[in-house]
């Protein structure tokens, strides 16, 4: 009885780990980025300035540009060895009104090869009808539209300050 016992449990371990399948979450603190992903694997998402480096606080001046770059993605199911990821980018203000909504900014590819899907990157250049002294929330959510419970949702509260004098 114990014997078939641990043969069932070994091929459960077996079976779920042969299925190559990812989830976690993650936040940072220092910025309040939080991420979560689910079916598709992912190294690292980060929060970055318009010199296209990591910032290290949520703050971003008028004028300038923004990004949520997702980077080792993978995991896509594959056709014609192409990844069909999508990518959608909302930004909302403190009282949840909508500044901007886009549903998917890929849904004019015809697929990407699977290592230019590997790092995707929604972009927000700060300006208006956004304003100084307020803060407002950045989503991503990446997708693979061949089996779209496989997702990777990001998001960053972005508190806008004015160019320095």
């Amino acid at each position: 009885m114990k014997t078939s016992s641990y043969i069932f449990l070994t091929a459960v371990v077996l079976g779920i780990t042969a299925c190559s399948f990812s989830a976690g979450t993650k936040s940072d603190l220092k910025t309040g980025l939080s991420y979560s992903y689910y079916g598709l694997s992912l190294d690292e998402v980060y929060f970055v300035g318009p010199e296209n480096t990591p910032l290290s606080s949520n703050e971003a001046e008028y004028g300038t540009s923004v990004a949520l770059v997702a980077q080792g993605i993978g995991n896509y199911i594959l056709e014609d060895n192409k990844a069909f990821p999508g990518l959608s980018l909302t930004v909302t203000g403190e009282n949840g009104t909508l500044v901007l909504d886009e549903p998917d900014l890929l849904a004019e590819t015809d697929g990407l090869p699977a290592e230019d899907a590997a790092i995707l990157r929604g972009s927000l250049t700060i300006g208006d009808p956004m304003e100084p002294g307020k803060t407002y929330t950045m989503k991503i959510k990446i997708w693979d539209k061949k089996k779209p419970e496989n997702r990777i949702e990001a998001q960053v509260p972005v508190k806008v300050i004015s160019l320095p004098e």
